[in-house]
């Protein structure tokens, strides 16, 4: 018989999985525009009340436009999402419900994103990529010491002559933008594998520590003995899975700030190439933020080891075994009781329980007693008109005001010949040559649509006082007022 059976058991499992169960799904689009609308890198849990209230309005704006989406309450949607383990619901610090993507959710995402852009499939890049894998993998695993050395003479011949060969001078061979494309390609999408690994060794933390939790609500194991079992698993919690095991070995490699900075200059320089000009503002983030996302990825992982082991920690330091065990006891004797009594009476029999507390007969419970600070009158005004600033004048206010107007006309109105704007304002009393005058006399210019202008449009220099005396020099258009001008306009300023 021909291997079909066992791949098509193979398959079975893979689509039993809830990845390729959501991607299956007839909702698969809108659940995963829904998710990837709402959850990032910056926001990778929102609160159980406000995500009710976001999925709402993505549906409704989806079928304003015609699309079809599921006709359940938000609410219900997202229960069941977490049912098909597409979402954690779980609390935080302040006991307030959150929901969070499970690693199954971020690979379809991932997915989906692969497809839905550019992806770098069988190309040199990959191939070099599978070729160093290889050379590095075949190095470790070969005990020959001979053998090892052949290879590391090799290596350092080969980068020997490179260093020589550009220490003379020599050029740098010119590399493609096609090439240095496909290499982003390739790398970024080994970047896109990292949320989902993270989140999968989270998950697998708290499934160990759920089991342990189970362990010791079982009845007839002492709680000595869970405890030196849960101490045990603690101990070595990242060597019982393979996403542990794994995750050790990134975090040893990833505590060497060296290595972290290295990666985050290389980042830089490919993104210094020509070809990032392509790249959308959100795509260019993402890849820079490379770095901080690995960060945030292992500090979840320990946050969340931490955090279990504390709940863990203040369950078995508060846990009475002899209270619990009372209380079983009762209640098992009260269902012995219970079965005994049900044998001899009828189906609406009743039974008077004595507490040994007599009843108390209150016609009205007062709520609120009377309080004498509760009628007080308020503390009088404390006065403080000593430590107020001295009154503004009237003059000072004036002097913070706009520009004199009327008294600017009734000047241009007594000009004997033609002067400018600057040399008007440098011959009237100090306390017309403020900074605002000088708009004052340009407001007066625009008004009128007879004014003799520079035909060259030049400026001239306005030399202002200010009210507490200094001295500003501003410049302006250059304006020219004629005495037949003035006449015509300004003459009867006065009234």
């Amino acid at each position: 018989m021909s291997e079909i059976l066992g791949e098509l058991a193979q398959v079975r499992a893979a689509f039993a999985k809830p990845t390729l169960a959501l991607l299956g799904k007839k909702w698969a689009p809108v659940v995963l525009a829904v998710f990837a609308s709402t959850f990032s890198r910056e926001q990778e849990s929102i609160s159980a009340e406000r995500f009710h209230s976001q999925v709402e309005v993505f549906l409704s704006e989806l079928k304003s436009v015609g699309e079809a989406v599921p006709d359940d309450t938000a609410r219900t949607l997202c229960r069941r999402w977490v049912e098909e383990k597409w979402l954690i619901l779980s609390s935080n610090e302040e006991q307030a419900e959150e929901y969070s993507l499970t690693s199954h959710s971020q690979e379809a995402i991932d997915y989906v994103n692969r497809l839905s852009g550019d992806r770098s499939m069988f190309s040199e890049s990959r191939i070099r990529t599978i070729l160093d894998a290889a050379r590095r993998c075949a190095m470790d695993a070969n005990p020959d010491r001979e053998e090892r050395l052949a290879r590391l003479d090799k290596q350092i011949a080969r980068m020997t002559a490179e260093r020589g060969h550009l220490a003379a001078g020599g050029e740098i061979a010119p590399v493609s933008d096609e090439r240095i494309i496909e290499e982003y390609l390739n790398l970024r999408d080994l970047i896109a594998q990292l949320p989902a690994d993270f989140l999968r060794v989270s998950e697998s933390v708290k499934t160990i520590h759920r089991v342990i939790l189970s362990e010791f609500r079982e009845e007839g194991r002492r709680t000595g003995e869970v405890l030196d079992d849960y101490l045990n698993r603690s101990q070595d919690l990242m060597s019982t899975s393979a996403e542990g095991r794994a995750f050790t070995g990134a975090v040893e490699l990833l505590r060497d700030d060296r290595l972290l900075n290295e990666l985050r200059d290389d980042l830089g320089t490919i993104l210094e190439h020509p070809f990032s000009a392509t790249l959308t503002p959100s795509e260019e983030r993402d890849f820079r933020d490379t770095v901080s996302g690995i960060r945030r990825g292992i500090e979840i992982v320990l946050y969340q080891r931490s955090r279990l082991s504390s709940t863990l920690r203040t369950h078995i330091t508060r846990h009475d075994a002899l209270r619990d065990r009372e209380l079983d006891d009762a209640l098992r004797q009260a269902k012995v009781a219970l079965a005994d009594w049900m044998i001899t009476s009828g189906p609406r029999t009743r039974v008077s329980l004595n507490i040994g507390l007599p009843p108390v007969d209150v016609g009205h419970l007062r709520q609120r007693f009377y309080d004498p600070k509760g009628h007080a009158p308020p503390p009088p005004l404390v006065d403080t008109s000593a430590e107020a600033d001295a009154p503004i004048s009237l003059q000072d206010l004036r002097n913070q005001g706009g520009p004199s107007l009327q008294e600017l006309r009734q000047r241009l109105g007594e000009i004997p010949e033609s002067v400018t704007a600057g040399e008007f304002f440098a011959e009237v009393p100090v306390a017309l040559r403020r900074p605002v005058e000088i708009l004052g006399l340009i407001q007066i210019a625009s008004d009128s649509n007879h004014l003799a202008h520079d035909e060259l449009g030049s400026v001239e220099l306005f030399e202002a006082i200010r009210p507490d005396g200094s001295v500003r020099v501003f410049s302006a258009p250059r304006i020219v007022f004629d005495p037949a001008f003035a006449d015509a306009n300004f003459g009867d300023a006065d009234d």
